[in-house]
């Protein structure tokens, strides 16, 4: 069975089994007069890899923005870990979103820490009763993860572009989210490179079995991750399926993304 055909069966799997761990029904999003998202409604499920496609200004990261709380937004209903967002209070909203993790563009590193104090920093944020021995066991894992076990003193600045990107996943995953959420996370790296992040993204969901939202323009990023792409045109959804089902569209304007 090859990659795809697994990544497929898994997501029929649990679609099966009914374990939808995002929910958006009738979600809208405006900026002034700019209405970014039309009425979305959506599902991801546990384990799957779901890619959304799209050109820039079409509302791709504002979509995970809301998920993540970065933005909040104007209608409809948002279901996380089956908790209704709009009627959590702020601990409860807090305590959801630790369950989410958020790798930046950028990676948002501290260029004045070294790389084991970026991966202790969430950590001394989350938990003041972790301990020494935790904490340093915790960081190993999540360098060994990334395959970066050997830079665990250097500073991100003296780190090449791809080695700063998988620095960044490592601290999102230090605290083991049931959800991550990609954006753009090949942005700026090299084809080996960019191919080395999308092989960690696989080994990401396979090890944690999390439930995954990639936002990227990288297609050969979305051939190799996605259980399931979307894609998204002037804030609505224009074509839902896999990435030989979508290739092989009819719509020749969704056709234009796999070409």
């Amino acid at each position: 069975m090859t990659a795809a055909a697994t990544h497929r069966k898994a997501e029929d799997e649990n679609k099966k089994n009914g374990s939808v761990v995002v929910k958006m029904e009738h979600l809208k999003k405006s900026f002034g007069n700019n209405r970014v998202l039309r009425n979305i409604d959506l599902a991801i499920h546990k384990g799957e890899n779901l890619v959304i496609l799209g050109k820039s200004g079409t509302g791709k990261s504002v979509l995970i923005k809301c998920i993540v709380g970065l933005v909040d937004y104007d209608e409809g209903k948002l279901e996380i870990l089956g908790e209704d967002v709009a009627e959590l209070k702020e601990k409860a909203l807090g305590e959801l979103r630790k369950k989410i993790g958020f790798l930046f563009q950028s990676g948002a590193l501290y260029d004045s820490m070294s790389v084991r104090e970026n991966l202790e920093f969430p950590l001394r944020r989350q938990s003041h009763s972790i301990s020494k021995e935790q904490m340093d066991s915790l960081v190993k894992e999540a360098l060994q993860n990334v395959g970066l076990s050997d830079a665990i003193d250097r500073a991100p600045s003296a780190l090449s572009g791809g080695m700063r990107k998988r620095l960044g996943l490592a601290r999102t995953l230090i605290l083991k989210p049931e959800i991550m959420l990609y954006d753009e996370p090949t942005t700026g790296l090299d084809p080996i490179t960019s191919k080395e992040i999308s092989g960690l993204i696989l080994e990401i969901q396979n090890k944690y079995d999390t439930s995954s939202v990639i936002i990227t323009h990288d297609i050969e990023c979305a051939k190799l991750t996605a259980n399931r792409i979307i894609v998204l045109k002037d804030g609505t959804f224009a074509a839902e399926g896999t990435y030989s089902e979508l290739e092989k569209s009819a719509d020749a304007w969704v056709r234009s993304f796999f070409e």
